[in-house]
């Protein structure tokens, strides 16, 4: 009864769940037939690689608060120990079915298509010949072979290292027992070797296969009994105060050496590994059973992505698109005259790039401009934009906030931070205890009238031209002077910690943002009560924060209309009744990974949209610095409303809908369905871009019921308006808004939500 009453009460889904079943919505892609063949095997890649950091940062996270002696309760009400036992459950079953789709599909079907990933057996005399020359030109200069022994003690093998165990046995201490050997690959050599060809097939064959297959020269006086590849996951949470830093930079680099060394978390496997070598390798590394991964197939399946990269074959592979580029208007001289007379919005990556790119080179390179002011949260590793700011720093002043702790970028922002300098530009970490994770680029110019004015970029996505390409980001570029002077506002903040007493009509975390956006969720409750038109579109990464939920369900309680886009974490539950039947939670996952953040409020009938950087989580709303602007052009709000927004609630190929329970069904296998033409958003955004298409493509959406009595099935609705029916010390932030009240749930509420979850 008291397991029961748990999940009565719970109107929150787990955060770690939520996650996992994002990958497996990810999975899904690499299983579907309708995507090329090697997109498919990216899509698998990626899923190793999303696994991958999920374990060193959140699995670890959670072993390391139990650990420390935390004993809080997760929101969807279960001990950190009962969380801990079911994301290992879930992740053993997830990782079998990583490796069925790599066997039964993915394999069978390269193979047919003529792109083999052989053994030794399998390969033809010259092919082996090859290998074998590579092997002696290019990887033994790199192998160091290690025997275990009291005077060779078991070596460090580093975080997600691919090294191979044997088991050896002395020929010449006839009584003595076996020993471990360790090799580990060198990660110098790509882990998929191109083998020539007699016939139309392209050919490799996995390194650690190659060593392996020569490991016997390298272990002459002992016979080697049995073998298998391995790899170590390793805590990779960086440990520090920034307020005790005296030099941030310097306190994150030495902090990444330790990441490489943290302690172990998970140990992959070859499932064909001899018992003896599991069982000595989960010894050393300290880990219990279930945190042994045995794996039919290659150890690392995130490498398989050189598949992708290296195989010639574009027939298997999504088909070129080639992105709108900006067109300014014929009476413009450049872009600050276009600038002048209107604002740009740019929606990445069916509008290309180039356009925030060129703004920003303009900049360095036009005499007329004073200063630049940029934040960098993440970039390329050969980006123009950082060629451009170094440049222009001879001539201007050029002032950029890099972000050091962007996870997994941190020697790369550490890199360019200090490469900056050396060029002469200003560079500021941000607020102690906040990250920088606005995006943001402010140019002041004196203009052909004398005046001195200033031009801003706000977005969604970084400052990256490799990512655009595939990320869905939108870019505002205007010369708006409350818009710019709110921007130069922000950089105050940030390398000043200087706060105004008004950044509107920007919203910026931690400061105004989530007390905004609560006042805006709450006035389409009133609007709701009223009898007024009441709406929320809300497109996001993630979904967390628990006082915005509460506000949600207020919301949907009054009658307000709640479409929900996130494509990854969800904690809300939609669909239960006398809570959130009038909310719908959709993940759409596809070719491009949808980063756009979208916050569209009916108002009565005079809707606002907003976007910006932030999603609605605890960390964007009170642990980092965010900025979230208005689209305030009519023209702009109508193409969100009724383009991009409309495309994805018109999605029935590559949208998924969440229900109360935690799962998620493809929108084909919803009620009203079959009333349903078929649509991928992204298919149509690209259309639309490419000429092929307009808005009247775009079908209306479905509000798919998931409730108990809910509207008849195939009830269309509109979006146009009036049409919708931890133990650490932290900078001192502004309050967090309240739980909102009516939430707590009399007993025949709780029995619904009961009915609802089973």
């Amino acid at each position: 009864m008291a397991k029961s009453r748990q999940i009565t009460n719970s109107l929150f889904l787990g955060r770690d769940t939520s996650w996992l079943k994002f990958n497996r919505r990810v999975l899904e892609e690499a299983e579907d037939t309708s995507n090329p063949l090697l997109e498919r095997v990216k899509f698998l890649a990626i899923t190793a690689s999303n696994l991958d950091e999920f374990v060193e940062i959140r699995v670890a996270g959670i072993l390391q608060r139990i650990e420390d002696g935390y004993e809080e309760i997760d929101p969807d009400g279960r001990s950190l120990d009962q969380t801990l036992d079911a994301l290992v459950e879930e992740m053993h079953d997830y990782v079998k079915e990583q490796y069925r789709c790599w066997n039964q599909q993915i394999i069978p079907e390269l193979d047919r298509a003529g792109v083999r990933v052989l053994s030794w057996n399998q390969m033809d005399d010259e092919a082996r010949e090859a290998a074998n020359n590579f092997y002696l030109r290019e990887v033994d200069p790199l192998l160091t072979p290690i025997t275990i022994d009291p005077a060779h003690p078991f070596p460090r093998v580093l975080n997600k290292a691919l090294c191979i165990a044997f088991l050896l046995h002395s020929k010449r201490k006839a009584t003595s027992g076996p020993v471990l050997g360790v090799i580990t690959v060198p990660r110098a050599l790509p882990r998929l070797i191109r083998l020539p060809s007699s016939g139309n097939t392209i050919d490799y064959v996995f390194l650690h296969d190659l060593i392996e297959r020569n490991a016997s020269g390298m272990y002459r006086g002992y016979e080697i009994l049995s073998k298998a590849a391995f790899r170590v996951t390793r805590n990779s949470n960086l440990y520090f105060q920034e307020e005790e830093s005296r030099n941030l930079l310097e306190t994150v680099r030495s902090e990444l050496h330790n990441r490489r060394k943290g302690d172990a978390v998970r140990l992959e496997i070859e499932r064909s590994a001899d018992p003896e070598i599991i069982e000595r390798l989960r010894v050393n590394f300290e880990l219990t059973e279930s945190q042994v991964y045995r794996t039919d197939g290659p150890v690392n399946l995130s490498r398989v992505m050189q598949l992708y990269s290296a195989t010639p074959r574009p027939d298997l592979k999504f088909s070129t698109f080639v992105p709108r580029e900006l067109r300014l208007h014929r009476k413009s001289t450049d872009i600050f005259d276009e600038l002048r007379h209107r604002d740009i919005l740019l929606h990445h990556p069916y509008d290309s790039y180039d356009g925030v790119v060129s703004l920003i080179e303009s900049a360095a390179e036009d005499p007329n401009v004073v200063s630049i002011k940029q934040t960098l949260y993440r970039t390329s590793s050969d980006s123009p934009i950082f060629r451009a700011l170094t440049e222009a720093a001879a001539t201007k002043e050029v002032t950029v906030v890099v972000e050091l702790t962007a996870r997994f970028d941190e020697a790369s922002n550490i890199r360019w931070a200090r490469a900056l300098e050396d060029a002469g530009v200003q560079v500021f970490h941000g607020i102690v205890g906040l990250k920088t994770h606005c995006k943001l680029a402010l140019l002041v110019r004196r203009d052909p009238d004398g005046e001195l004015r200033r031009y801003a970029h706000l977005g969604t996505g970084n400052y990256n031209p490799d990512t655009a390409r595939f990320y869905t980001d939108l870019s505002l570029l205007t010369a708006d002077p409350e818009i710019t002077a709110s921007v130069h506002n922000v950089f105050n903040y940030l390398t000043a910690h200087a706060e105004s007493n008004d950044y509107a009509p920007l919203l910026v975390a931690p400061l105004t943002l989530a007390e905004r956006f609560m006042q805006l969720i709450h006035r389409e409750t009133e609007h709701a009560r009223a009898g007024r038109p009441a709406r929320i579109i809300a497109k996001m990464n993630s979904l967390l924060e628990r006082s915005v939920i509460e506000a949600l369900y207020e919301a949907s309680r009054a009658g307000v209309q709640i479409d929900l886009i996130v494509r990854g974490i969800c904690s809300l539950r939609p669909g239960l009744k006398g809570v959130s039947e009038n909310i719908r939670v959709r993940s759409i996952v596809g070719r491009f990974l949808e980063h756009s953040r979208i916050y569209y409020f009916e108002n009565g009938g005079n809707p606002d949209i907003y976007s910006g950087s932030a999603d609605w989580m605890p960390r964007n709303l009170f642990e980092r610095c965010e900025t979230i602007f208005p689209l305030r052009d009519p023209a702009f709000r109508d193409r969100v409303r009724d383009e991009i927004l409309a495309a994805c609630l018109a999605d029935t190929v590559k949208a998924r809908l969440l229900r109360s329970d935690g799962e998620y069904i493809r929108v084909a296998d919803a009620p009203s369905a079959c009333t349903a033409p078929s649509l991928s958003s992204q298919d149509c955004l690209m259309r639309i871009a490419e000429g092929k298409a307009s808005l009247r493509d775009i079908p209306a959406p479905i509000l798919y019921p998931l409730a108990e009595e809910q509207p008849a099935a195939g009830a269309r609705q509109s979006i146009s308006p009036g049409k919708s029916a931890k133990k650490t010390t932290r900078t001192p932030r502004r309050k967090k808004p309240a739980s909102t009240s009516g939430i707590h749930l009399a007993a025949s509420q709780d029995d619904n939500i009961e009915s609802a979850l089973n």
